[in-house]
């Protein structure tokens, strides 16, 4: 099982990003799918996830500038993120959670920073 990111990099605020997360050796339809991210030290924190069929929660601090989607057929999930603030800058991760148990996967992250 392996999940890869990507899509991230350096943006001004008030910019946009879109990040993916490309899922292989799992049936995506089975997982919820969410975005993490960190930032230097801070703890993880939940940004968005979306169930099958897809159901949403977001963060507080990104409803309305992100969105969370997913492909089950492609085996994708993506993040779209608008209106970047330098409060969002952080390492963002992708987790796939088993919907009947608590099974769980991890990929590697991809930094996003906003900086002008």
């Amino acid at each position: 099982v392996k999940l890869v990111e990507s899509g991230g990099g350096l943006v001004q605020p008030g910019g946009s990003l879109r990040l993916s997360c490309e899922a292989s050796g799992i049936t995506l339809s089975a997982y919820v799918m969410k975005w993490y991210r960190q930032a230097p030290g801070k703890e993880r924190e939940l940004v968005a996830r979306i169930d099958n069929p897809g159901g949403t929660r977001y963060a507080d601090s990104v409803k309305g500038r992100f969105t969370i989607s997913r492909d089950n057929a492609q085996k994708m999930s993506y993040l779209q993120m608008n209106s970047l603030k330098p409060e969002d800058t952080a390492e963002y991760y992708c987790n796939a959670g088993w919907r009947y148990g608590s099974r769980e996967y991890w990929g590697q992250g991809t930094q996003v920073t906003v900086s002008s």
